[in-house]
């Protein structure tokens, strides 16, 4: 459980390093827009492919990106060795660390309100952490099926959400990135051909493809979200989908238990520890970087 614990904080501080590294990259691609085409294709409202590419490629984009592989590596890990309501909730203290790291990157500065959301998100992973009990062992071979379909629907479904809404479009992707996220926490869990390590059961498990394909789908649209919104605002509405989904199939589908006594205990840890994140992640904080953006005269395009 200890062991568990600690690869899934590493992978908290991974992706919280990641994320702020990521939107650093789409405020240069944003702050390089020089034409008006490359403007309409960088404004906070519906990114094109093409800024969405340049966002990849730039360098602290790319740094972030191995910070990324050590956040899954950590999440597929930590999904097997403890129960996946409390990985996954581990998982989402990177809200924590991503504020703490935009505070000093990015000049973010945390109110009152801030400070204790984030004291809440710290004692609820304490609570769940001494509630959780062990993991499951069910396994229902339809779900190796579900969860190979679930990465690439869900970014379909972001896509289109991206397309149609005018608003809030970071908070509906990054929502949707989490879910996807969760899809490969759930994946890693049951894929087979790990433990013990056998290629052919691996290579032939369609949940080891929907823990890849769902990885890719989840980062893709991440970066979207990145790209339209605050690094806090698009990292809360991911973590709630990523904690969310996995821990509710957890304990709904693969036979996660808490330790006896301490239902109500993490019910109310679980449950807090979302709402902090959300309420942290949703601060009215601005940084330097939304500063310069939104001082920047935008040309009208007929």
């Amino acid at each position: 459980m200890i062991a568990g614990s600690i690869v899934a904080a590493v992978g908290a501080f991974a992706f919280a390093a990641a994320a702020v590294l990521q939107a650093l990259g789409a405020a240069r691609v944003s702050r390089c827009a020089t034409t008006i085409e490359e403007r309409r294709c960088s404004d906070k409202s519906h990114p094109s492919l093409r800024s969405t590419g340049a966002t990849m490629i730039t360098g602290p984009f790319l740094i972030g990106f191995v910070f990324d592989v050590i956040g899954f590596v950590a999440t597929i890990a930590s999904a097997r060795m403890i129960p996946l309501f409390l990985s996954q909730t581990i998982i989402s203290a990177r809200l924590v660390a991503t504020a703490l790291l935009a505070m000093v990157v990015m000049k973010i500065h945390l109110s009152l309100r801030d400070w204790i959301a984030v004291l809440v998100v710290v004692f609820s992973l304490v609570l769940l952490a001494v509630s959780a009990g062990k993991e499951g062992v069910d396994d229902q071979r339809w779900m190796h099926w579900s969860v190979l379909a679930a990465g690439p629907l869900l970014l379909l479904l972001g896509i289109v959400a991206m397309r149609r809404l005018h608003r809030h479009i970071a908070s509906a992707t990054g929502l949707i990135a989490g879910a996807i996220f969760g899809v490969m926490a759930v994946a890693s869990r049951i894929v087979d051909g790990l433990d013990p390590f056998d290629v052919t059961a691996l290579f032939t498990d369609p949940a080891f493809y929907g823990l890849l394909i769902s990885g890719m789908c989840g980062f893709y649209l991440f970066t979207i979200a990145l790209q339209t919104g605050s690094v806090n605002g698009a990292a809360a509405a991911l973590v709630v989908g990523q904690t969310v989904l996995p821990g509710a199939i957890g304990i709904a589908f693969l036979g996660d238990v808490t330790r006896s006594g301490w239902g109500p205990v993490a019910i109310v840890a679980f449950s807090a520890a979302v709402v902090g994140g959300v309420v942290l992640a949703w601060s009215g904080a601005v940084t330097t970087v939304e500063k310069a953006e939104n001082s920047t005269v935008h040309v009208p395009v007929a």
